[in-house]
Formats: C-alpha cells, structure tokens, sequence
C-alpha cells in the first residue's frame, strides 16, 4: 500500500511539473511571438520566410559582428546563456538576459546549443567570436557520435581576439561552466589552426547563479544518482527527451530558426534519418541522448566532478560570483524563505531539493559529502554550487558582502556574493527583478569597465 501511494504521488508530481514547464515555455514562445507580430504591424520586423537556411540567418549576425570588431576597444562583455536559453536572433526580439545587453555599447550575446553538452557549446563560443567552421573536435566527434564540423561563421563577431584583446565573460548558469571549460580549451591550445591561444584571452568572468559544481535538481528531473549519466526510466527528463527528439526529426526550418536545442551535428531530421532513423532515436541506440553529450550529464554532481578535474582557474583572470537562494533556515530546518518571490518554475523544486537525500544504496558522489551542504538553493541550483569551484578541490576565494570590500581586485581569486534571488531572477523577465536588476547589471558592467585591469601585458 505505501508503495502504490508512493507511486501515485511520484507520478501526480511528474505530470504537475511537466504541465508547468509545457505552460512556461509556451508562455516564453507565445511572448516571442506576440512581440514579433507587434512590431510587424508597425513595420519594425519581417519573419524570416520559411526558405532561410541557419547559414542565411548567421551571415546577418556575423556582419554585425565584423563591424563591432572594427572597434578596438574597450573589450566586449560576451553574455552567455544557460540551459534551456537562446541569444541574440532567436526567439525574435525577446532578450534571455530581458535587456541587459542594451545597458553598454560593446555587449554580444551568443546563441549557443539550449540543451547540447558543455563542450560543444564551448567550442561554438570559440567560433562565433573568433570565426569560422565550428570544429567539435576529431575524437570527440567520434566517440559521441556525430559530424565533427558544424556552423560556419565567415566572420568572427571578434576575430582580432588575443592575449592583447581580451573579453570578459557573463555567464549565466552553465554558461558559466562553459565559459571555464572555453578558457581551459584556449590554455591547452586545443583549437586547430589556432595554436596561439591562451588562457589570458579571457580577462574576466561573472558567474551568474553559476553551475560551478553541478545540482541535486538534476536528479528529481530523472537522472541516474548512481552514475550521473544514466536517465530514470519514468521521468520529466524522458518527456524533454521524447519532444526534442521530434522536434528535430520534422526539422521545420522556420521553426529551428525560430528556436533550436543546438543538436543540428547529430543531424536527427527526417531527410536524412528516415523512419527508422526515428525509430532509433525513440529507442535510445542513437542521438545525443545515447552518447550522454548533452547538457544534463554535465549538471549532476557526479559529471562536474568530471569536468572540474581538468579545470584551473588562471592568476592572470578576474574572477566573480553571484550565488543565489530562496532557501533559509528555522530552527535548523531548510525551507523557502518566500513562498510569493520563488517563480511557478521552480516553486516545487525550491521544496524539494530543501529536502534532498543521497540515496543511502549509492555510493556518495564525493569523500566528505553531506546532503546539508546541499539544501540551501534557487530552485534550479543549490547555494554552494554556486559561490565557487569547489569539487574536486577546492579553488581560492573569498565572501564578499559589500563590493567596496573586494577593491581592488586579485586576479586568480574567486570573489562571492550571495544575493536573495531565485534561478529566473535576474533573466527573461526583468520586472520581476524591478530596481534590483539594474543595480545587478550595472554593478557586473562596471567592474568589467572600471576595476578589472591587467597589470603586466602578456608577452607578444
């Protein structure tokens, strides 16, 4: 009897989440839409024609681009993405990070894959600012399973980028673990044909909310506890998995122009897998979902350990955190601070990660863990994931409460702050956020512009 009650809850708990999520994201799409069509009404803006190949659309971001590199400085503010999201050309006119962009002159905002692995949108980073064919790597390609070049850029939306013209970096979620993983490729020179590149060429980065150490929420979504890479049989993720794996198999072009979860590599659609090539697919013998190279296995706690192993973090860059939570303690008890300030997204699993136990018949993921360094979260991340990189050593930082502490800043040092915010907070949406967005955002511009500077010029 407990378990057929245990069932039923598990199973109402999956159907509620995947109704939210299935209202939200057509809440984001008909929002897209809606202000599409606005400004077509008043002449502002033309859908792209259903003809527009992704190519087509990329030539028009990249002319915008080789006119920004023109500028010689100063060095722009590249935002990068997190799970799920899009940048600048996707979506129409809605903004990932709801305008933030328009608060300096010198700000990009990739696309990059929504749900592809941290890898391979850290090699698409790569391209898009320096240009050329996105290169996923020769042996990558290979054991993952899918083609080894994919977008072209003609035109680099920074191709002078080098040790003398760094970026700063934002990155919100696991773009910020894509951007660690972009300046380990550069340190390694892991790029062909570029074999000048270096750590130095990131001068900073912001970690918003930063995927740094992976999250528990990753499994109440149904990965695998015992081995981070595995999907429960019954769960929201399969749902997600069942609708991309559609999605990209009809392959609708204005569709995919319109949004795209980033898997055009493993080329899914029906023209070139047919039926059975679906069928395949569904059953899980190939595609993303089967070669583990997409984003979720990247998030468990167990795959950013994996990451973190190779990952330094460089003397010659800034580095800065904002950590955030909708958690607080009473009594000793984790629990939501404020039931009204958590978004409908992530209202149930602010309760539940408060709640997170290790399986007891699985290994823990790491020596020393403790599921009450976990409960503190956003609804999407826990706390101490965020603040810095800690697993599978821990890296150099400090807590700061008040940005005049922190002046000036160290390079090599991960500076933190933990702000009462949940995981959307700060992006799609900026009302929700009202004055605490832009004091956010100017704070994050104006330590790039103002308080990140390098010392000694990197040798030519």
């Amino acid at each position: 009897m407990g378990r057929l009650l245990f069932g039923f809850l598990s199973l109402t708990e999956l159907l509620l989440s995947s109704a939210v999520h299935l209202l939200f994201g057509f809440y984001i799409f008909s929002s897209a839409v809606a202000s599409d069509l606005s400004q077509s009404f008043y002449g502002g803006f033309r859908l792209p024609p259903p003809t527009t190949s992704p190519n087509e659309a990329a030539k028009e971001e990249d002319l915008k681009g080789k006119v920004a590199g023109l500028e010689l400085s100063p060095p722009p503010i590249v935002l990068v993405h997190g799970i799920f999201g899009f940048g600048k050309g996707r979506l129409g006119g809605l903004s990932y990070f709801a305008g933030a962009e328009k608060k300096d002159d010198r700000i990009l905002v990739p696309d990059l894959g929504s749900l592809t692995s941290v890898h391979d949108r850290a090699r698409e980073l790569f391209y898009y600012l320096k240009g050329g064919q996105v290169d996923y790597g020769e042996e990558h390609s290979r054991i993952c399973g899918h083609s080894r070049f994919g977008k072209i850029y003609e035109q680099g939306n920074y191709p002078e980028w080098d040790d003398h013209h760094p970026i700063h970096f934002v990155g919100h979620s696991a773009g910020a673990q894509v951007v660690r993983v972009l300046q380990q490729m550069l340190s390694d020179k892991a790029f062909i044909g570029f074999e000048n590149t270096s750590e130095d060429w990131v001068l900073s980065l912001t970690s918003l909310s930063g995927a740094l150490n992976g999250t528990t929420r990753a499994y109440y979504d149904g990965m695998q506890p015992a081995d981070g890479k595995s999907m429960k049989t019954i769960s929201l993720l399969q749902l997600c998995r069942l609708g991309v794996i559609f999605y990209d198999w009809l392959d609708i072009t204005w569709l995919k122009n319109y949004y795209n979860f980033g898997f055009d590599h493993f080329e899914m659609g029906w023209r070139k897998t047919g039926l059975l090539g679906l069928i395949d697919l569904l059953l899980g013998n190939t595609g993303p979902f089967a070669s583990e190279d997409w984003i979720l296995p990247d998030l468990t706690l167990q795959g950013s350990l994996i990451l973190n192993a190779n990952l330094r973090s460089f003397p010659s860059t800034y580095y800065f955190s904002y950590a955030t939570r909708r958690t607080r303690k009473i009594m000793g008890i984790t629990v939501p601070s404020n039931l009204f300030l958590i978004h409908p997204l992530l209202f149930v699993r602010v309760l539940q990660m408060c709640k997170w136990r290790h399986p007891k018949d699985v290994p823990p993921p790491y020596k020393g863990y403790r599921d009450e360094d976990w409960e503190d979260n956003d609804g999407a991340l826990n706390t101490v994931s965020m603040t810095h990189p800690r697993l599978p050593v821990e890296h150099p930082s400090r807590l700061v409460v008040d940005d005049s502490q922190c002046h000036p800043l160290q390079p090599g040092i991960w500076y933190y702050k933990i702000i009462e915010a949940d995981h959307l907070f700060f992006i799609v949406n900026r009302e929700r956020a009202g004055v605490q967005f832009d004091l956010l955002y100017d704070s994050i511009f104006e330590r790039c512009r103002k308080h990140v500077l390098r010392t000694a010029t990197p040798p030519l």
